[in-house]
């Protein structure tokens, strides 16, 4: 860390799905460059602190290994809500899915957990000594929730290898939370020209990024840390409540406003939030059904973070699409929009705003070809669909669906009778559900 005169850390990137940043990152040694989009924008930066990029589904091993290095001492996480291979009905890691069993079985792991696991195993045989698991993407609990995946993947071992692993965790791995708030768009052709016109260069690596930022991050590690605070993070024994309000102000109001963005036919977050009934909706959500059931942290002034949010959705500059927000939507609005109508309900209020966004969602899953549905779960979303494709029909039918809902939630007539009322506004078209909006 240059800031502070640390130059103990250093960081090897990993990739999961794709290979391509470990290709973009390597012929520039691992130099990449952030382009601030907005008001208050900062200048140009190139980081330096990545010295190498490794494919992981191309060299599992290689990232076993790296994490089981004694000069490992912190393995951070960023690798959205479907990469942690975790059963959303039980809370614990889904031992049903192909890759997770394939792991189990021996193989050079390819999921995220599995190489995490066998790299912890291999520290345990070889004495390399404590390390910490950070995770930085929206879950709630994120560190609980990985500790307890990775638990669950060493329990589900031979007993010969689960038993000395699950004691030589216990006492050597920590599992901090963590929250993280930036929104960086993909990066596009434009952007790459952008950043080779300003800075004499092309960086195939570079990113584009909002220039806010803010980490929270719980001070629970096994073999030391940067000095993170140096650069503005914030360390905090409320992690949680950092969480609830981004995942239930911020990251709700994104979905909402991709999947009514997307059936009014906008293409960006920024192009959405000008529809001023969609700004309304989002505004009320947050402020009426959101905040009345969460405990905020100390220094969070709930209504201006709800305003700062909406005026951070319609930075153009970003070019965040509807689409690529909306995508993963199963694995997204039981974290980020179901905790707030169940809270409402309990309450006894109406979760008039948040069931708008579960509709607007619903009508994006039956008004897209699965094909075209860029979801984990959207050959079983499809199969659930009725043949004919009604309010009527079609929410009692993906109020059924399992992974998702529970029964509970899914019998409940007030939710059930507000998704219908959505849904059929949905129908009738942007300028019907406007002034639906307008008038509710």
């Amino acid at each position: 860390m240059l800031s502070s005169g640390d130059f103990e850390w250093a960081i090897v990137g990993v990739t999961q799905r794709s290979d391509t940043v470990a290709r973009q990152l390597s012929p520039q040694d691992g130099l990449f460059t952030v382009s601030e989009r907005g008001g208050g924008a900062a200048p140009l930066r190139v980081v330096s602190s990545i010295v190498e990029a490794i494919p992981g589904r191309d060299r599992p091993q290689e990232v076993v290994d790296r994490i089981a290095a004694p000069s490992t001492r912190i393995v951070t996480l960023t690798i959205t809500e479907k990469g942690y291979r975790f059963d959303p009905r039980t809370g614990g890691l889904d031992l049903a899915d192909d890759d997770v069993q394939a792991d189990l079985a021996g193989r050079p792991p390819l999921t995220a957990v599995g190489q995490i696991t066998r790299g912890l195993q291999q520290r345990a045989r070889t004495g390399a000594g404590p390390v910490t698991i950070l995770s930085c993407d929206n879950l709630p609990a994120n560190g609980e929730l990985t500790g307890r995946l990775v638990h669950g993947f060493a329990a589900a071992l031979p007993a010969a290898e689960a038993e000395p692993l699950t004691a030589w965790l216990g006492q050597n791995v920590t599992f901090p939370s963590t929250m993280v708030d930036r929104m960086v768009p993909a990066t596009t052709d434009g952007d790459l020209s952008a950043v080779e016109r300003e800075l004499g260069v092309r960086d195939e690596a570079a990113v584009v990024a909002e220039p806010f930022r803010q980490w929270v991050i719980e001070d629970n590690f096994a073999a030391g840390r940067p000095r993170w605070e140096d650069a503005g993070a914030l360390f905090s024994a409320d992690v949680a409540a950092w969480e609830a309000a981004k995942l239930r102000l911020l990251n709700a109001s994104h979905s909402m406003l991709a999947y009514l963005g997307l059936a009014a036919g906008k293409e960006t977050i920024s192009d959405a939030v000008t529809v001023e009934p969609f700004r309304t909706a989002c505004r009320r959500m947050m402020l009426e059904e959101a905040l009345p059931a969460i405990t905020l942290p100390a220094g969070l002034e709930g209504e201006q973070y709800c305003s700062q949010v909406l005026e951070r959705f319609a930075n153009p500059a970003l070019g965040h699409t509807t689409a690529k927000v909306g995508s993963d939507g199963s694995q997204k609005i039981g974290l980020r929009l179901l905790p707030t109508i169940r809270g409402s309900l309990e309450a006894g209020r109406e979760p008039r705003w948040a069931a708008l966004a579960i509709a607007a969602w619903m009508h994006r899953v039956a008004t897209t070809p699965p094909a075209g549905l860029d979801d984990p779960l959207a050959a079983e979303l499809h199969a659930a669909l009725p043949a004919t494709r009604t309010a009527g029909t079609l929410v009692p039918a993906l109020l059924g669906f399992r992974p998702i809902f529970d029964p509970n939630l899914a019998q409940n007539e007030q939710f059930t009778q507000l998704l219908l009322h959505w849904y059929r506004t949905l129908e009738d078209g942007p300028e019907g559900l406007g002034n639906e909006i307008n008038h509710g």
